[in-house]
């Protein structure tokens, strides 16, 4: 499949495009402001510190638990490289899930799992039109 095809994400109708718009904006403002603050150390006294299950590198799990946390929402939020950004994020949440809190309760598995199955929504539709990812399809088919 071409990368352009990735891209391209027009939900049809203005009404759903609007919508996914401001799905995917909130959505990625919460993830950011809940859980990359405290990864950040913001609005704490200390940065959080990051569940590691897998046992890598200290700061390669810092680095991917940030990225998931606060770049790739970022990247979301403006609708670029909407689909790739939502995989770390899917990635760090089933994570979250399935093992960090795979002994919890279901109250203390519903946050991963929701925020897994919202990003898995956004990179199964894409960013809708009003995104740079279809500002940049649109001009490539201009071409």
């Amino acid at each position: 499949m071409k990368l352009d095809k990735w891209m391209q994400s027009d939900l049809g109708s203005c009404k759903a495009n609007y919508i996914m718009f401001l799905f995917r904006v909130l959505v990625s403002i919460e993830l950011i402001v809940v859980h990359g603050f405290k990864k950040l150390g913001i609005g704490t006294d200390t940065a959080e510190i990051v569940a590691n299950p897998f046992g890598l590198p200290y700061l390669l799990n810092e680095f991917l638990a940030i990225t998931a946390n606060v770049i790739c929402p970022l990247f979301i939020i403006v609708g670029f490289a909407t689909r790739f950004a939502c995989i770390p994020i899917v990635v760090v949440t089933l994570t979250g899930y399935f093992f960090v809190h795979a002994t919890g309760t279901l109250m203390e598995r519903d946050i991963p799992f929701m925020y897994a199955m919202a990003f898995l929504l956004i990179a199964f539709t894409g960013g809708g039109r009003y995104s740079v990812d279809n500002i940049i399809y649109e001009s490539q088919k201009k071409i």
